[in-house]
């Protein structure tokens, strides 16, 4: 794929995931959540950024599920192969990364998160490598199947928002899936990249990378890997936290009844 072609594709991203973000999120979300009107400005703005992270998460996530999967030419060379489908998969989450970057810094007191910009440049310099110099490609869409486990992350968010019940049967199942999801496309993915990692080492195509890409790349996977290991942590507690006080509240049924009868 030709620079121009990244760079429009980049450029298309980040318009269409403002205007989703300033005018599509919260006509939509009027539409079909009649509880939107009614929140504050705070939360609006984090709920339109979590609508526009969640149809991003979407997009990408298929994309490289297809590509981790059936794409040949990435398959059979991961560190210089340079499928099409790839890089415009890297150039929709750059543009998308960018445009959440200058919302958090319009809007820091609402959304702002220093991990979330540590995230977000972290993973910016590690794709400008695979735009700029057709590398990584692979290993770069198989770092974004992590977002799948976004739009539960999100989910969560607007359930508490909206004040539904802890022990509502939608959030104890999102819940659920949302630590279980997260585990998977985050944590269990771990292992198997850095062993992959080992394999190559020393490799012909591994030496022509270079110290820079070596380093680079190995790093910002680390620096991300430490940071999902750190949200898994806490995810997990709340979910742990969340099935005492169901077992707490069955056990307080349970013996209410006992003394009923």
């Amino acid at each position: 794929m030709d620079t121009i072609t990244k760079l429009g594709t980049i450029f298309a991203s980040f318009v269409i995931f403002q205007l989703l973000f300033h005018f599509l999120s919260s006509w939509f979300s009027a539409k079909v959540c009649p509880g939107f009107n009614s929140l504050s400005f705070e939360k609006k703005i984090e709920w339109n950024s979590r609508v526009v992270s969640t149809c991003h998460s979407l997009v990408v996530g298929v994309f490289s599920l297809y590509i981790f999967s059936f794409d040949e030419a990435a398959i059979a060379d991961p560190l210089w192969g340079d499928p099409s489908l790839g890089s415009v998969n890297i150039a929709i989450t750059s543009g998308y990364l960018i445009s959440d970057l200058l919302l958090l810094v319009l809007y820091w007191r609402a959304i702002g998160d220093k991990l979330f910009v540590i995230h977000h440049c972290t993973a910016l310099y590690a794709y400008h490598f695979v735009l700029k110099d057709g590398v990584l490609a692979y290993i770069g869409n198989f770092r974004l199947i992590a977002e799948l486990s976004s739009p539960f992350v999100n989910q969560r968010w607007f359930f508490e928002t909206l004040k539904y019940p802890k022990f509502s049967k939608a959030n104890v199942i999102n819940g659920v899936l949302m630590t279980v999801v997260f585990f998977i496309v985050r944590i269990v993915v771990i292992p198997p990249f850095y062993h992959f990692v080992c394999s190559v080492y020393g490799t012909e195509p591994y030496v022509r990378l270079g110290l820079l890409r070596q380093c680079s790349w190995i790093g910002s996977c680390v620096v991300l890997d430490i940071m999902n290991v750190m949200w898994m942590i806490k995810i997990t507690r709340g979910c742990i936290k969340v099935i005492s006080l169901i077992r707490q509240e069955k056990a307080r049924s349970h013996l209410q009844n006992g003394k009923l009868d």
